[in-house]
């Protein structure tokens, strides 16, 4: 019965942010509540609605200041150059454009953080894309296949995850699926050419546009650059960067600390900071008022065990003929699956179900892990409405997330299909 109506609140919020019919916040935060309410855990919703925030408010604060470092970085001006580089480099061309967005994704992807690719990546490509008229879907869209390939890497959150739960390390783990990474990550190349020639076939080439031109900066943009002060930035981001890998502070800390330091030099007065704070208010209300909802929605859903029951209705659904196969299951379902589950359910609360089932079975349970970090999180992430990255790359980029969705899962799914069968055919699953 608790299962039924997880899968029934799961169901009902999904077809209305998808039908457009419900903003997403209202939706994250009036469906599990319904659903709490109708399974009759009226009396300790409260609770878990403040579990649920308080999980997510270092996520929240960390993106927070995470949107106003790298939006003071580029108010300052410290992407221009290299930005017009790889842009002038479009000539016009769609599909150029297209090729160029999945390579900036993966090498600013290398972090391993969604929100710092999102962020820095939206911000450098977004004139771009509009100012040679491309379909507002394709950035979010390219965007999302790159960055989800990226994001199998080992300090990602899925193998993270992953590597925790069945307490192995990155040779056993991560190793045998560099194959599968790279055929995803060319995929990401293929697919990208494809949508680039759709574009391109709509639009045409734009002759004598010199893309790198297009980022030339506004009046009030000229004003608040710091060219002066382009190697103190520099050297500030790199400094966060390295910090954030080394794990030396918490990442809130961090992201506090350093949008402190860089709005004190850059804009030492009040007024300078205040028209600053003003400028990226409105990203950074709706970027966080997401993610405080979506804690909301995994609270009431993990507090009521709603999660753990339909982890095991899902697992008990599966034939005694599929078990050989359980591993290539569970890669190709992963994707699908992220849809409904946060990457802390999916790892914490199936993955050790799986695992021990495929071992029961005489399978090996390191290739359900390996499996598991090919699709649940990996090509899901950008597209899921469970995770605060998604928000952020939606919310930069103006687009609804159930047209991002349709736009992209498809292409999402065959990364997922590609990696899975390379992977099947290396025996790393």
């Amino acid at each position: 019965m608790l299962a039924a109506l997880g899968f029934l609140t799961i169901a009902v919020f999904l077809a209305l942010i998808l039908s457009g019919r419900v903003s997403v916040l209202v939706a994250l935060v009036l469906v599990p509540l319904a659903g709490g309410l109708l399974g009759g855990f009226g009396a300790g919703l409260g609770p878990m609605m403040l579990d649920g925030v308080v999980k997510v408010a270092p996520v929240g604060i960390m993106i927070m200041f995470a949107v106003l470092y790298f939006g003071l970085m580029l108010d300052t001006g410290i992407f221009d150059r290299p930005v017009k580089f790889l842009l002038s480099l479009v000539q016009g061309d769609p599909v150029r454009l297209c090729l160029i967005t999945a390579l900036l994704t993966m090498l600013v992807a290398l972090d391993g953080d969604g929100a710092t690719t999102f962020l820095i990546t939206v911000t450098a490509l977004l004139p771009v894309h509009r100012r040679l008229g491309l379909n507002p879907l394709v950035l979010p869209g390219i965007i999302c296949l790159a960055a989800g390939a990226m994001n199998l890497l080992p300090w990602g959150g899925p193998t993270a995850r992953a590597m925790a739960v069945l307490k192995i390390d990155a040779a056993a783990l991560f190793n045998p699926v560099i194959p599968a990474m790279v055929a995803g990550l060319a995929w990401v190349f293929v697919a990208a050419w494809l949508i680039g020639r759709g574009e391109r076939k709509r639009l045409g080439i734009a002759h004598g546009v010199d893309a790198g031109t297009l980022v030339e900066p506004t009046e009030a943009e000229r004003a608040a650059r710091r060219p002066h002060l382009a190697w103190f930035n520099a050297a500030l981001t790199i400094a966060l960067i390295v910090a954030l890998l080394a794990g030396l502070w918490p990442l809130p800390v961090l992201f506090i600390t350093a949008f402190a330091i860089a709005l004190l030099v850059n804009y030492p007065r009040w007024e300078q900071q205040r028209e600053r704070l003003v400028k990226h208010a409105d990203s950074v209300v709706t970027v966080t008022a997401m993610i405080f909802a979506a804690g909301i929605f995994t609270g009431i859903l993990g507090g009521t065990k709603m999660i753990g029951a339909m982890a095991e209705a899902l697992v008990a659904i599966v034939p005694q003929s599929l078990a050989p196969y359980l591993s290539q299951i569970v890669a190709v379902t992963g994707m699908p699956l992220s849809l409904v589950f946060t990457p802390d359910a999916y790892y914490y609360g199936i993955l050790p179900v799986f695992a021990g089932t495929a071992g029961a079975l005489g399978q090996d349970p390191l290739a359900i892990g390996r499996a598991a970090i090919l699709g649940q999180m990996t090509t899901g992430f950008p597209l899921s409405p469970l995770t605060a990255s998604t928000f952020i790359l939606v919310g930069l980029t103006g687009v609804q997330l159930g047209a991002h969705q349709r736009f992209i899962f498809k292409w999402a799914f065959a990364s997922t299909l590609v990696m899975t069968a390379v992977a099947w055919a290396t025996g790393a699953i």
